[in-house]
């Protein structure tokens, strides 16, 4: 799939966003970007839904697609697919109904916002543990995927962070740094049962002790991990094409994003078209940097990146070798005239652009830019 058109579908009026290697799309919250990607989800991946759905004994009914879409998307979402509802991959209509029909296996590795919740008292919960009518799909579904690739998937480790054969060095390096500072995450059996904590000068804190930002970044790293390193009995990371992740700046400094933003680079030299919904002016500070340095540094992208990332040079021929080969686009998720949800190709990220959608990065740099006009008229120093 190159190109996803969703027209009428709760909130959305119209949006439609061609992928590239990288893809970001941004916007205001309730603007529809879980929506879409949640539909991009069920679209690639229907046959195995429905077939995890059977395994956890819901009951399949082909005449009852709006029962399976409250199950997917949550509780009544099943009113927000109307008869004006057009889901279309690459200009060809798709029919959303109950037929299982091609390849079975898992083509999108959703990381959903929710992410946090995967996560109780130190361990993942299994897929029946959620509250069924209120939790999407694609929450319980991580979180099931995370509980077994631990539990069967890494060979019991003692230690979650750092791991061996996970991650480059100057990934974990990064994460070090910025996220945990030197304390290592295991996994602790004292209670009777395997929980993570946070081993930090020889105490052992219990995950809901820890920082915001380190509990959201856990269930993000053990996502990564399941995508990474050498292959796993329960995960086979060469089924998917596609990795998604929602929000990945939650909870975290900038500096925590940028070890984050190695991680999808990564996933990206692997292969994966990996996409991103987003809050924060970091990513598309990326994505401008990214383009304008692809496009003029004559042959010296890969150390410009490196020093964007503050890496030692002996680096960048590792981590940014074919890098500049990928395309990143972007898309601007907002209300239209009639106050429904469309989307806006704003990949050129251009700050002269008369578009101001596109000048302004979808509002994410409009504060910084008022601030400096602000501070230009008035300060007399």
């Amino acid at each position: 799939m190159e190109t996803l058109t969703v027209k009428n579908f709760g909130p959305i009026r119209r949006t439609e966003v061609t992928f590239g290697d990288l893809t970001i799309l941004i916007g205001p919250q309730a603007s529809g970007k879980s929506l879409f990607l949640e539909m991009f989800k069920f679209v690639s991946d229907k046959s195995h839904i429905l077939s995890t759905l059977r395994k956890y004994n819901y009951i399949i009914k082909k005449t009852n697609l709006g029962a399976i879409l409250d199950i997917y998307f949550g509780e009544g979402m099943s009113s927000a697919f109307t008869g004006s509802t057009e889901i279309a991959c690459d200009g060809e209509r798709v029919k959303i109904d109950l037929q299982q029909g091609g390849a079975c296996s898992e083509r999108v590795f959703y990381v959903p916002a929710q992410r946090i919740l995967s996560i109780s008292d130190g361990r993942p919960k299994n897929f029946m543990e959620f509250e069924v009518p209120s939790t999407p799909y694609v929450l319980r579904n991580f979180s099931e995927t995370l509980r077994v690739f631990i539990q069967s998937g890494l060979g019991n480790p003692e230690v979650l962070f750092p791991m061996k054969a996970r991650l480059k060095g100057v990934v974990k390096k990064s994460i070090n740094e910025a996220i945990f500072h030197g304390g290592r995450v295991v996994i602790d059996q004292s209670s009777g049962m395997r929980k993570m904590k946070l081993q930090v000068n020889g105490a052992r804190l219990p995950f809901m002790t820890w920082s915001a930002g380190q509990k959201e970044f856990m269930p993000l790293l053990l996502a990564i991990y399941c995508l990474s390193g050498p292959p796993s009995p329960v995960i086979n990371k060469k089924d998917y094409e596609w990795v998604v992740i929602e929000e990945p700046e939650m909870g975290l400094h900038p500096r925590a994003i940028e070890a984050v933003m190695l991680e999808v680079i990564e996933l990206m030299q692997a292969g994966y078209k990996v996409i991103i919904s987003t809050h924060t002016p970091v990513l598309l500070e990326f994505a401008w940097a990214f383009e304008t340095l692809r496009q003029g540094c004559d042959g010296d992208f890969g150390k410009a990146m490196s020093e964007l990332f503050g890496m030692d040079d002996g680096y960048y021929s590792k981590m940014f070798d074919d890098i500049g080969k990928k395309k990143i686009n972007t898309y601007y998720f907002h209300p239209g005239d009639d106050g429904g949800i469309v989307s806006s190709d704003i990949s050129s990220l251009d700050a002269g652009d008369e578009n101001t959608d596109i000048s302004e990065w979808g509002g994410l740099s409009t504060f910084a830019s008022k601030a400096s006009e602000i501070v230009g008229k008035y300060y007399k120093g």
